[in-house]
């Protein structure tokens, strides 16, 4: 008996987007290690398990693929931020949970970090515009959504008065400082930034910090941080550390 045309449509369908997908994430994997002019359409064809040409029937060009690529870590970082911001919390704990949030974030997808450096570069030259785009569908609403947060948290007396790109500075700017530096701090410290224990201090110590400097009543402030890191344990893949658990 022969399947429904409907019902085979779908499914064919399905199968397509599980394609794309593996494709995808593949060309993640390798454009982050090797940058837009040193992937391998081969290479990601071989870990995607499809042939090459297919690559080329759904993204006609690398550069299709790699702003593919792009495009799929820029909609993840909307998302994951979105859904904090837009939690039912108050103000001041949905700041401390962004914060953990892109702590986490950048500890646990590296390739988005190495894409992002890679694309900074590239726009600099002149080469692509695929930056422009990510500010204007993913971290204009962000930053939009975070004031809004900030200035709500400010309004309610719960959170200090300043201005709220230094407490966006403050909340965000303290964990890529930590990561961009560990390497230039653990010559000169030294220490061991990047095995888990440190890591875990780091993080625990940033949310806490941001509870009692941001907070018009430390003692709420304290509670707030000590509830969003009980709600946000650390992640289990800290894929940052991979490699250099020796140091």
């Amino acid at each position: 008996m022969m399947e429904p045309v409907g019902k085979m449509s779908s499914a064919k369908g399905a199968r397509a987007e599980a394609t794309r997908h593996r494709i995808v994430a593949a060309a993640i994997r390798e454009f982050s290690a090797r940058g837009m002019a040193g992937a391998r359409t081969e290479t990601i064809a071989q870990a995607a398990g499809v042939n090459k040409a297919l690559l080329f029937y759904y993204f006609k060009s690398k550069q299709g693929l790699y702003a593919a690529a792009f495009e799929q870590v820029s909609d993840q970082v909307t998302l994951r931020s979105m859904a904090v911001l837009d939690a039912e919390a108050s103000a001041g704990e949905r700041l401390l949970s962004t914060a953990l949030e892109h702590f986490d974030r950048i500890l646990t997808q590296p390739e988005l970090q190495r894409l992002m450096e890679q694309e900074m570069v590239r726009f600099r030259r002149g080469e692509s515009q695929l930056l422009t785009r990510m500010a204007e569908h993913a971290y204009r609403p962000i930053i939009r959504r975070l004031r809004e947060v900030i200035e709500e948290g400010v309004r309610r007396g719960e959170l200090c008065h300043a201005d709220w790109l230094q407490v966006l500075s403050a909340s965000l700017g303290a964990n890529l400082f930590y990561f961009l530096s560990a390497p230039m701090m653990r010559l000169a410290v030294p220490f061991a930034p990047f095995v888990k224990a440190a890591l875990k201090r780091r993080r625990k110590a940033a949310i806490q910090f941001l509870g009692q400097a941001l907070f018009v009543d430390r003692k709420h402030g304290a509670a707030v941080a000590k509830r969003v890191l009980a709600s946000l344990p650390m992640p289990r893949s800290t894929r940052f550390s991979v490699g250099r658990t020796k140091q």
